[in-house]
């Protein structure tokens, strides 16, 4: 991938001063929509920040606040669009009121793997697709954080056939919520902070976050019986720098390649961040007494099944998204063949 800084940008950085893009040092606000000491995903805008400043000689500096600093994290995306806020960190799928082409980034049930995700954004054309629906709302987005595959989610109810699913409150986010509510569950959007508190009272009897590294941050072995593999909703999802239009529009061409730069430097670091934790959050987890289990395969056929009846109704309501998805869909074909080709026996 092209992900080198251009000869203009390396010139850029080594003029007097090192000012890049901007005639004085100037200071923006940036705020995520999770709490700052979240493992992984908490830290990455402020490294995003830290590489922005440093790669600009120090005349761009971002200021990074957690959630709720200046609005609900759900607000996140309307302050920036209205420029009450300058710059927020999310996770897309969150936006999918707004533009329902972010779920399909943010959760594409059975979708790409990371790497393919990785290629589709950057040298498959998914960024364009997604910019136009970004557009109109005066947003400038930069994927910037890949998670990696998920976790099924956290289960106080041992989930044997599909009928287990019947009823079930669970929080879940996307297009798998739209999935497993049609096999019956009682889907809701429970934002990061609350996910504990909800499971300990039994508001809800089943929840999905993120990757064990993550979840169990947030203790939720301390409060459920099972935890469920794979992540069939999310093998692949973005978090992205968002960035009001106006303010994007002000920085140069040298600067706002620094800010993609930074963000590549990002989505490289958060990768081998996340592999590397797995094991460790795992066996905490198996020492808490947790059931560590994977969905019966007549389960993940009949999510299989009902997902894809999901994405053909999103892509009815949405041209955008019906672009999107028939885009990484051919992608994921077309590049199929390079893992089969190179898939070794197993051990």
């Amino acid at each position: 991938m092209k992900h080198v800084l251009s000869a203009a940008v390396l010139a850029a950085v080594m003029t007097t001063g090192a000012s890049v893009g901007v005639a004085q040092a100037q200071s923006f606000d940036l705020q995520s929509v999770f709490g700052l000491n979240v493992p992984s995903i908490g830290p990455s805008p402020q490294l995003w920040a830290d590489r922005v400043s440093k790669m600009t000689g120090g005349d761009v500096t971002i200021k990074v606040h957690g959630a709720g600093e200046f609005v609900p994290p759900f607000e996140v995306f309307g302050a920036v669009s209205s420029g009450a806020l300058q710059m927020g960190f999310d996770w897309i799928g969150y936006w999918a009121q707004q533009i329902p082409v972010a779920n399909l980034v943010g959760s594409m049930p059975f979708g790409p793997s990371p790497d393919i995700a990785l290629a589709w954004m950057f040298e498959g054309g998914g960024l364009e697709i997604i910019q136009k629906a970004y557009d109109p709302l005066n947003v400038k987005v930069l994927p910037c954080h890949l998670v990696g595959a998920e976790a099924g989610g956290w289960f106080n109810k041992e989930i044997n056939s599909v009928d287990d699913l019947k009823g079930l409150n669970m929080r879940i986010a996307g297009l798998g919520g739209l999935t497993m509510a049609k096999l019956g569950a009682n889907t809701q959007m429970v934002p990061a902070g609350e996910i504990f508190l909800s499971l300990e009272t039994g508001r809800i009897d089943a929840a999905e976050f993120s990757a064990p590294q993550l979840d169990v941050g947030f203790g939720f072995q301390r409060v459920t019986k099972y935890y469920y593999f794979p992540g069939w909703h999310q093998p692949s999802s973005w978090d992205s720098i968002i960035i009001n239009m106006d303010v994007w529009n002000g920085f140069d061409a040298a600067t706002q390649e620094i800010m993609k730069e930074a963000c590549y430097a990002n989505i490289a670091y958060n990768l081998h961040d996340q592999v590397d934790a797995q094991a460790e959050a795992i066996a905490t987890i198996r020492e808490a007494g947790v059931e560590i289990k994977r969905f019966p395969d007549e389960v993940l056929l009949a999510l299989r099944a009902a997902s894809e009846e999901v994405l053909e109704e999103q892509s009815q309501k949405d041209p955008i998204f019906a672009e999107a998805l028939t885009s990484l869909r051919a992608y994921m074909d077309s590049v199929g063949e390079w893992s089969t080709l190179q898939a070794l026996p197993p051990r």
